[in-house]
């Protein structure tokens, strides 16, 4: 995996957690124009990950500052400092806009069928759960009804009476 090397961006890693783009820029400036610095943020702490980048306008200014702060100490910590490696792209070197419109038909579909059966499933698993549900009611309903003639045994026994005498 030989990837070209940023020549004008610098990694420095092995910051203390005092550090900000600010410090960083001030550390580096010295050394010529800079046109950029980073700190990228750890995304459950929204602290730095202890490393950075510094872009500066000239090669040659990142080359003095690499030479000079690599192995130099800032906030107690000992910098590394090297040229960076550039950003890898999502999709392959060149990236998704390089791939044909059609590279990605077969998953698609996949997909699209996946989605269609979890929806399938999920309306015969509602279906399903309102019939015990209605079941489930009127289960309820006749035990409810049963216990009704079961709690008044003056009225069965009337009832009964009113029947045998018809």
């Amino acid at each position: 995996m030989n990837q070209p090397v940023q020549k004008n961006t610098l990694y420095v890693g092995g910051l203390a957690e005092e550090v900000d783009e600010k410090i960083l820029h001030a550390a580096f400036v010295p050394f010529g124009e800079v046109k950029d610095v980073k700190t990228p943020l750890d995304q459950a702490t929204q602290k730095h990950r202890s490393f950075g980048f510094v872009t500066f306008l000239e090669r040659e200014d990142a080359a003095a500052a690499m030479d000079n702060m690599d192995g130099a100490e800032l906030f107690g910590r000992v910098l590394t400092v090297n040229y960076a490696f550039p950003e890898r792209i999502k999709g392959g070197e060149q990236g998704w806009a390089a791939q044909p419109i059609w590279a990605d038909a077969d998953t698609w579909f996949e997909r699209q069928q996946q989605e269609e059966e979890m929806k399938r499933l999920q309306a015969e698993h509602s279906a399903a759960m309102k019939e015990a549900e209605k079941l489930h009611r009127e289960k309820v309903a006749a035990e409810k009804d049963g216990e009704k003639e079961e709690a008044d045994p003056m009225a069965a026994a009337e009832a009964q009476a009113v029947k045998q005498s018809s």
